[in-house]
């Protein structure tokens, strides 16, 4: 594997062979994980904002000792017009090993792999509302972490479901895992019409049962204009809080790939409480980035 562009390019084999990877790298001193991959190079595009993920790869190639340039977008030359194929190519002339890009738009770095040189891996950080692979194999990775058997759960996702990545990488993943009962809700609007028949009623039949629950906050940068969402009234339709998570399992763990919205998708007492692993995942998410990017080195 050179690239991971679509989590659906990962079978049950490869997705295990990163969870073992990660736990491997967690037992691992940080002082031994940096001498792995000493002298190789890696370049982070992140034409979208973001605090986890490029924060998280940063760190998950500082720790295999792999060097990491993160370019500025509001200061680079696309600003002055250059298009984005120019500023790969100018990049790709440095000779990094690794691209790492998140964009605003679908499928691009698909694009940009038949731009490089073959020799140049490259990792999807996210793009449009398609694929965000390393934050479904992060989210796999916490579940796993607290649940066993794939086939068994109930794993429910509420929220903006038609503009998040985040739901789509996971669900294919959980599909991959072998879970059948993926479960969403979320107002018709805001649910592809593919998986409507996956949406459920009402909050109640969505949350009952539920081993898992996922919060998403609503894309406001991805609404469109004609879209209105009630944003003073979301929670008691669509939020997470003690009673309406009370609804789920008693031994139920509740996911949310950030930012919050604290009040809106989900309420404090639910975010910081005994059976939230949000920060779980923010920690994982740097195990699971370098377990990738040590395995694509490895493989040139």
């Amino acid at each position: 594997m050179k690239h991971l562009t679509d989590i659906k390019a990962l079978d049950q084999a490869s997705i295990h062979l990163l969870f073992d990877l990660a736990d491997s790298i967690r037992s691992t001193p940080v002082a031994t994980t940096r001498s792995w991959h000493a002298g190789r190079s890696a370049a982070a595009l992140f034409f979208e904002n973001s605090t986890r993920t490029l924060c998280s790869f940063q760190m998950a190639c500082q720790r295999l000792g792999v060097d990491v340039t993160a370019l500025n977008i509001a200061h680079s030359s696309t600003q002055k017009g250059e298009s984005l194929r120019d500023t790969l190519l100018t990049l790709a002339a440095m000779q990094p090993d690794l691209f790492i890009v998140r964009h605003p738009e679908n499928q691009i770095q698909q694009r940009m792999i038949d731009w490089l040189p073959p020799h140049i891996g490259m990792i999807n950080a996210g793009d449009g509302t398609h694929q965000h692979p390393t934050q479904g194999l992060l989210d796999l990775y916490t579940i796993s972490q607290h649940k066993t058997d794939w086939a068994s759960l109930k794993v429910t996702l509420i929220g903006d479901i038609k503009h998040s990545r985040v739901a789509n990488s996971l669900i294919d993943g959980l599909k991959i895992m072998g879970t059948q009962q993926i479960q969403l809700y979320a107002p018709d609007a805001l649910i592809p019409v593919a998986l409507k028949h996956r949406n459920a009623p009402n909050l109640p039949a969505a949350l009952e049962g539920a081993d898992v629950v996922v919060m998403l906050r609503i894309q406001k940068e991805r609404l469109p204009l004609d879209l209105d969402v009630d944003f003073a009234t979301w929670h008691a339709s669509y939020g997470l809080n003690s009673e309406t998570l009370s609804w789920a399992k008693s031994d139920a763990i509740v996911l949310h790939p950030g930012p919050m919205n604290r009040g809106i998708e989900i309420s404090d007492a639910v975010a910081d409480g005994p059976q939230s692993v949000i920060l779980e995942q923010v920690t994982n998410g740097v195990l699971i980035r370098q377990a990738l990017i040590h395995h694509l080195l490895s493989q040139s």
